[in-house]
């Protein structure tokens, strides 16, 4: 089974974005940012993806991609 990877981080550096502006922007804590940012979640609610595309622009798939040759780490 594949696995789903973050690329948050890509997009932000592609917009030159930092983790503290787009905390403020979107209204999530930076705590909460940096875990989707290195992928260290298990669930992201969509009104946080639609804040986060709408603030960088986006669309979800720019953020998440699905690798279906990773192996799932089942602890997440």
């Amino acid at each position: 089974m594949g696995k789903i990877i973050l690329r948050l981080d890509r997009v932000m550096a592609d917009r030159k974005m930092s983790l503290n502006e787009l905390s403020a922007k979107v209204g999530v804590s930076n705590v909460n940012l940096s875990k989707i940012k290195t992928g260290k979640i298990s669930a992201i609610r969509f009104s946080t993806l639609e804040a986060i595309c709408e603030t960088l622009n986006c669309q979800p798939g720019d953020i998440l991609e699905y690798d279906p040759n990773a192996a799932s780490d089942d602890n997440e």
